[in-house]
Formats: C-alpha cells, sequence, structure tokens
C-alpha cells in the first residue's frame, strides 16, 4: 500500500475508479432515492478539486519558503471555498431531489477527505526517517 502513495496522482486515480464502482454497484443492486443523478459529477468534481490541491501543496512544499502547515492550511480553505462554489450553483440550477444531493456530496467529501489524510500521515511518515 505504501507504494501506492509514491505516484499520488496514480493512487488518486484508483481511488476514484473504485468509488465509482461502488456508486455504480449501489446503483445496480440497492435501487432507490440515496444516490442523487449528479453523483458521478460530485465524484468528478472531488477528484479534480483532490488532484488540482494536492498538485499545488506539492509544488507549493518544495519551495521551503512555505511552512507545511500553511500550505495544508491554504489548500483546505481552497477545497472549502470551491466545495461551498460548487454546492451553491447545484442549488441555483434547482434541482430536485436535494437531501440526497447533500448526502452524497458529504458522504463523497468525506471519503476525499479520508484518503488526503492517508495520504498525508504515509507521506510525513516516509520524511520523518
Amino acid at each position: 500500500m505504501k507504494a501506492l502513495f509514491k505516484n499520488p496522482l496514480l493512487s488518486l486515480l484508483y481511488f476514484t475508479v473504485f468509488l465509482a464502482v461502488i456508486v455504480w454497484l449501489i446503483e445496480q443492486f440497492l435501487p432507490g432515492p440515496w444516490l442523487h443523478t449528479l453523483v458521478y459529477s460530485i465524484l468528478f468534481f472531488f477528484a479534480v478539486l483532490t488532484g488540482v490541491t494536492g498538485f499545488l501543496a506539492g509544488k507549493l512544499m518544495k519551495l521551503e519558503t512555505f511552512t507545511s502547515v500553511s500550505v495544508i492550511l491554504g489548500t483546505t480553505i481552497i477545497r472549502l471555498i470551491c466545495c461551498i462554489v460548487f454546492v451553491f450553483l447545484i442549488l441555483w440550477q434547482g434541482h430536485e431531489n436535494l437531501l440526497w444531493f447533500v448526502v452524497d456530496f458529504f458522504i463523497i467529501y468525506l471519503l476525499y477527505l479520508l484518503f488526503d489524510m492517508y495520504g498525508l500521515i504515509t507521506n510525513l511518515r516516509l520524511h520523518s526517517k
């Protein structure tokens, strides 16, 4: 598993495909209202957002002018602002079934947040040795 996080974009791709397969399986075997019609858009949004913020954090940490805490806090704020804008745009368009949109959005948000934290812990453990 440690070798997987040596290339963060590849591990992000694997994680996104894994989540997409889980969503597809839920659609096929558990039909119901719990998956919003925009669940794949949410998944794509978080994959791109995680990739961009991860790439940006990696570049900024190599500059040595920023501390790792400020870089992580800055990328977290960027992620928060992008999520607020994304949710606002979806709510502004007036899609139906907004409760399940919010539930799906935050479940995927938390899964990508766990992915980021695991990657960060793995990276910090490698740099501490």
